[in-house]
């Protein structure tokens, strides 16, 4: 008797990328992140609390493009991380679980995200807080 083939389990070559499975690995990608991120601000603060020269060197490392770049992207990962944990919270109450509010509510995460984000930025820049 000749083996037949054996079924293939889909991967992510077969499946079409989706608001919902995107939003899933951000909200594990950020959490990294955060932890991440958490140990530059760490870092920061027993910088501040072993002197104003060593904090000013921290703040000058932070003030370079990437330094800004790697803050912007670290407070970005915060408000998504929040938005899609208050999003997993409504789901928690039993709520959201059909596929046009499931989607909505991963669209929403995003947004909201970028929307606090730049709100931030903007009060930072505005008051002088990243120079």
């Amino acid at each position: 008797m000749a083996p037949t083939p054996r079924p293939t389990s889909p991967n992510i070559q077969i499946y079409r990328w989706q608001v919902q499975m995107v939003s899933s690995i951000l909200h594990r990608a950020t959490g990294i992140a955060l932890a991440v991120g958490t140990l530059v601000v760490v870092c920061g603060l027993l910088k501040l609390a072993g002197g104003e020269d060593g904090f000013n060197g921290f703040r000058a490392l932070l003030g370079t493009p990437v330094g800004m770049l790697l803050m912007l992207g670290w407070s970005w990962a915060l408000f998504y991380h929040l938005c899609n944990g208050i999003r997993h919270l409504v789901q928690d109450g039993g709520a959201g679980y059909k596929i046009p509010q499931f989607v909505r509510s991963s669209w929403l995460s995003v947004i909201g995200s970028v929307v606090l984000t730049v709100i931030v930025w903007v009060y930072v820049l505005a008051a002088g807080g990243a120079a």
